[in-house]
């Protein structure tokens, strides 16, 4: 059964099987699931690396029909779930942790990390393929260009990797950039000292105007009406580490 990769899904099927093997094998255990969701699965490159994983019960979220089909008939003993992941429960696989792992659709990427902090109790570990400039964002530190909101709100919960790198030609077809394969561990953080709305709100207001500096940048964010507290209103948001931002925002707790 031929499979044809649909633009409006993001799809770019994997056929380089080493790095689908890769990929699977850098799920770590991290966190004792039992359970993985592989996400977008398509031709089930990594699904064949994934299923005889052992003590492990794996399923699929998988939105094409016509890939559901074929994994259904290819991959029997997995269970495809034709849903879409950014609509998870995590409670309709198990009541315990499980790891997500996927090339991901890369139009949907970013939503996945925000999806899997969401539930971030429940999601112990993630290895996913992303484009390798999205990865950098996600995983670089204070200091860098690239380095965001994302960047930010991920590491306050979980430690980032950048494992390895994918070029275009390992792709059916091929997309118009480098990928890049990160892994996000769960850290031991189970809550924040600070106002976690709060926190992010400071976050985004912060790197909306990243070009400022934070005297600027926070001009008129609550608690914070009489300028920004020594060191960091001299600085941009990018040379702010987790714990600066923390720091920041309860000192505009009062």
């Amino acid at each position: 059964m031929h499979i044809r990769a649909k633009k409006h899904l993001g799809q770019h099927f994997l056929r380089e099987d080493s790095a689908a093997q890769r990929i699977a094998e850098s799920l770590t255990g991290h966190g004792g699931y039992t359970h993985v969701i592989e996400v977008g699965p398509g031709t089930g490159a990594l699904t064949k690396h994934l299923s005889h994983r052992p003590n492990t019960t794996l399923v699929c979220y998988e939105v094409d029909r016509e890939s559901v089909e074929f994994l259904q008939h290819t991959y029997p003993e997995v269970e495809v779930r034709e849903c879409d992941f950014l609509r998870l429960d995590p409670d309709s696989i198990t009541d315990g942790p499980i790891a997500v792992i996927g090339n991901f659709p890369y139009n949907i990427s970013t939503q996945i990390v925000f999806k899997i902090l969401e539930h971030r109790d429940r999601f112990p570990e993630m290895v996913g393929m992303f484009q390798k400039e999205v990865a950098d964002r996600i995983c670089t530190g204070p200091g860098s260009r690239t380095y965001g909101i994302t960047s930010v709100l991920a590491q306050v919960w979980y430690d980032m990797e950048m494992l390895f790198t994918v070029e275009r030609e390992a792709f059916i077809p091929p997309p118009e950039v480098r990928s890049a394969v990160m892994r996000m561990k769960r850290n031991t953080v189970t809550a924040m000292p600070c106002d976690e709305a709060r926190f992010i709100r400071l976050v985004k207001t912060a790197f909306n105007q990243r070009r400022k500096t934070l005297n600027n940048a926070l001009k008129g964010f609550p608690g914070l009406d009489h300028g920004v507290p020594t060191p960091y209103g001299t600085e941009r948001a990018e040379q702010l580490s987790v714990q600066d931002f923390i720091a920041l925002t309860l000192a505009s707790q009062g």
